[in-house]
């Protein structure tokens, strides 16, 4: 389960990467979060931690509670980008405004910041 939900969050950064220099900010900013909620369930999964559904607050909750508070395994600078990715991405789905580049770029950042430090923990076993 680690290892496709990995891949799964490295092939959404680099689709969002893609979005981005093509200036499809919202769908940018949709691939974002889900790298970094893949990403996440994949982080729980090499922690032990595994869900036979995904869910979107159980899987940001579990990551906070176990993996930066509880094991300290995860700077707690990264426990608002789940919130915050999934906050941006709603608005691009959901709302009528468009996400601009800006924005986009910062939820590219901290979503390849979140995957990276991810894979660099269940890729350094």
């Amino acid at each position: 389960m680690k290892k496709e939900f990995l891949t799964k969050a490295k092939q959404n950064i680099r689709g969002a990467e893609l979005l981005f220099e093509n200036d499809l900010y919202d769908a940018s900013a949709n691939r974002a979060y889900y790298a970094a909620l893949q990403a996440a369930v994949a982080a729980l999964a090499h922690a032990g931690i595994k869900t036979d559904r995904v869910s979107h607050e159980r899987t940001q909750a579990n990551f906070t509670a176990e993996l930066i508070r509880k094991r300290k395994v995860y700077p707690s600078r990264l426990k608002s980008y789940l919130p915050d990715l999934q906050r941006i991405r709603d608005d691009a789905d959901y709302k009528s405004k468009f996400v601009s580049k800006k924005v986009a770029s910062r939820q590219l950042r901290k979503a390849t910041e979140f995957v990276t430090k991810v894979k660099q923990e269940v890729e350094n076993v």
